[in-house]
C-alpha cells in the first residue's frame, strides 16, 4: 500500500474480533487506509486499501516490529483505535493471578503501549484522536467479570490521563463503551448465568429485554460511534470523555 497525499490512516487493535472487523470496513468505506492488528488471523475480506499485522498487542516486543511495518506503509497517523480485549468470567476466588495479569496486559497494558508507540506517528501528521474501546462494565457491573470490569474502569482513568498529555500535540483522546453486542466475546461470556438458562438465542434474548431499547446492539453500530469519535469533522470538541452506547441498559434502575 503506497502512501498517498492527504491519505488518511487509522491503527485498528483487534481488527480481527466482531467490532473490530465491523470498524475496519467503517473506516474504509470513508476512504482511510486501515492497518490492521490481531493475534488472530484475518481469514479474508479485510479493506483493500489496507494491511493486516498479525501480532499480540500485550506482547512489548511485538509493538517494535508493527511499528517497523507501519513505518513502510505511511509516516503518519490520523486515528489509533485500542480495540483488542480479552475476557475471563470466572468469580474473584477462582481467578489466578496469570488470568488477572493476562487480562491487564490484553486491556490495558497494550493501550499504554501502543499510545506511547503511536504517538509521534500522530503528531507527524499534525494530531488526530484516540479511541479507546472500554466497556459498560467500566461504570455498572455483575458477578464473575471482575478482572475484566477492573480493566475497563482502568482505561476511563487512562483515556483522561492521554487527553490531558496529548492536548498540546492536537491529539484528542476518548472512549466508547459499549454494550452488550453480538459478537463472540459476547457470546463465549454466556457462561456466567446473567442472561438465564436456554440456548444462546434464549439468552441473547433475556439480555435484549433488560435494554431500555429493547435489543441487542450489533458490531456495525459501535464502529459507526468509534469512526465518529475519531474524525475531527464530527467531534473536534470532545476529548477525554466516555461515550456509553448500550442501548439504554445503564439508564435504567436495576431496582425498578
Amino acid at each position: 500500500m503506497n502512501e498517498k497525499n492527504n491519505q488518511k490512516y487509522v491503527l485498528i487493535t483487534g481488527v480481527a474480533g466482531g467490532i473490530g472487523r465491523a470498524t475496519a470496513q467503517s473506516f474504509a468505506e470513508h476512504g482511510w487506509g486501515v492497518i490492521g492488528i490481531d493475534r488472530a488471523s484475518f481469514e479474508e475480506n479485510f479493506p483493500e486499501n489496507g494491511a493486516f499485522i498479525q501480532a499480540d498487542v500485550s506482547c512489548e516486543e511485538d509493538w517494535s516490529d508493527i511499528f517497523s511495518r507501519v513505518a513502510v506503509i505511511t509516516e503518519h497517523l490520523d486515528a489509533l483505535v485500542n480495540n483488542a480485549a480479552v475476557q475471563v468470567t470466572k468469580p474473584i476466588l477462582e481467578t489466578s493471578v496469570e488470568e488477572w495479569d493476562r487480562v491487564m496486559d490484553a486491556n490495558l497494558r497494550a493501550v499504554f503501549l501502543s499510545a506511547k508507540l503511536a504517538h509521534p506517528l500522530l503528531k507527524a501528521g499534525g494530531g488526530g484522536a484516540i479511541v479507546n474501546v472500554s466497556s459498560v462494565h467500566a461504570v455498572a457491573t455483575s458477578k464473575n467479570i471482575a478482572a475484566y470490569a477492573a480493566s475497563k474502569g482502568g482505561l476511563l482513568a487512562l483515556t483522561r490521563a492521554m487527553a490531558i498529555e496529548f492536548a498540546a500535540d492536537n491529539i484528542r483522546v476518548n472512549a466508547i463503551l459499549p454494550g452488550a453486542v453480538d459478537t463472540p466475546m459476547l457470546r463465549a461470556g454466556m457462561n456466567r448465568d446473567h442472561a438465564g438458562d436456554g440456548t444462546i438465542t434464549q439468552r441473547l434474548e433475556n439480555l435484549a429485554r433488560k435494554t431500555v431499547s429493547g435489543k441487542i446492539g450489533i458490531p456495525r453500530e459501535i464502529a459507526q460511534a468509534i469512526y465518529f469519535l475519531a474524525d475531527e469533522t464530527q467531534s473536534s470538541f470532545m476529548t477525554g470523555q466516555p461515550m456509553i452506547v448500550d442501548g439504554g441498559a445503564t439508564a435504567r434502575l436495576s431496582t425498578e
